[in-house]
């Protein structure tokens, strides 16, 4: 049997396998950041794999980027996940919220106050951004002040409390792929010279005090934390300092106990095997196109305790029982990634079907 079909404790959980649906943005919330209707079939569709993290989901209204993503930080936003959870428990499902604020890759008439992005500096990404009325530009961000760094500490974890509220199983700190956590860690993006820029202790200072106010408020074993060492997308350039970055990083949160880190991987193999020696809990693993046939591969080596999955995890709602018995995948639909209705959403056909 592949050994990613076997079960595993993780924090207070025990998981059916060693399967996670990695972070996937659908941009089909309603304009409040309500979840969508759809939003409970398409994640009860994937409970078979041992843990589901949602698409990043805001934790304010400065936090948003992108168009019709979800939110956690109000009572509908609340309601809307609630009936998400509801359904992944009812078929046996893990559930845990990724919490993703966009700092500067975010366009104001994409948020719902229509105001300026904000970032650890005002430095713009360079790129940019699909809006209601097309591509434009992302303008420069505005630099958060230190009370405001504070404070955006705050709204993480008050938002950690709204998702288990809603009933989630646990959070995941987005820190990777070019958003706010990520962009405190580049001096591309950081050029503060407060306690929260400089020095490598600085820069990865916003993401442990992050780290450790969720844990306090909601428990370590239920928080989490996704990075992506050597990420160079949207202008992010961690500099030569980056893998010793993520060696004390990785040090420091492991001082905390969280539930897992879960490593979007770049192909620095020896910074990975690093951050497996420093780290003692559970580690997740996504090595982005890997093959089918390797599926299972660095559970069965031991250099990580769970593998996740997104394009074959989006177009397969029975993922699980195709590795199993070996069935044919269906072929992800690039053209409804993001937004619209059903389709290319819940209508995947599973093998039953």
């Amino acid at each position: 049997m592949n050994p990613v079909l076997n079960p595993i404790r993780m924090g207070r959980y025990m998981l059916a396998n060693r399967l996670v649906m990695a972070a996937m943005t659908r941009s089909r919330a309603s304009y409040d950041g309500t979840p969508g209707e759809l939003a409970a079939e398409y994640y009860a569709q994937r409970a078979g794999v041992g843990l589901i993290v949602t698409e990043g989901t805001q934790p304010s209204d400065d936090a948003q980027g992108y168009l019709t993503t979800p939110g956690i930080y109000t009572p509908a936003h609340i309601a809307g996940w609630r009936k998400i959870t509801s359904a992944v428990h009812d078929k046996g499902g893990h559930i845990f919220v990724q919490l993703m604020h966009a700092g500067r890759m975010s366009h104001p008439d994409n948020t719902p106050h229509h105001r300026q992005g904000v970032a650890p500096s005002a430095i713009a990404p360079g790129t940019g951004m699909f809006t209601a009325t097309g591509m434009q530009d992302i303008p420069a961000p505005r630099e958060l002040t230190t009370e405001e760094v504070r404070q955006t500490v705050a709204d993480f974890r008050r938002a950690a409390r709204s998702a288990i509220e809603a009933g989630a199983d646990g959070v995941e700190i987005h820190g990777a792929n070019a958003y706010l956590v990520q962009q405190f860690f580049a001096p591309s993006a950081n050029a503060r010279t407060d306690e929260y820029g400089g020095s490598i202790e600085n820069r990865a200072r916003f993401a442990i005090e992050v780290a450790s106010a969720i844990a306090g408020e909601i428990g370590a074993d239920r928080t989490a934390i996704r990075l992506s060492p050597g990420t160079t997308t949207w202008g992010i350039d961690e500099g030569a300092e980056g893998p010793d970055l993520y060696r004390y990083l990785a040090a420091e949160l492991d001082k905390l106990g969280l539930a897992y880190v879960h490593i979007m991987h770049q192909g620095n193999e020896p910074l990975l095997a690093d951050i497996r020696k420093l780290w003692h809990q559970t580690l997740i693993l996504n090595r982005p196109g890997r093959p089918r046939d390797q599926i299972g591969a660095d559970v069965a080596s031991g250099l990580a305790d769970l593998e996740a999955y997104g394009q074959m995890v989006l177009a397969n709602p029975d993922f699980v029982l195709r590795l199993k018995t070996n069935a044919a995948m269906n072929e992800a639909d690039h053209n409804t990634y993001f937004g619209g209705t059903a389709r290319g959403y819940t209508d995947y056909p599973a093998l039953n079907d």
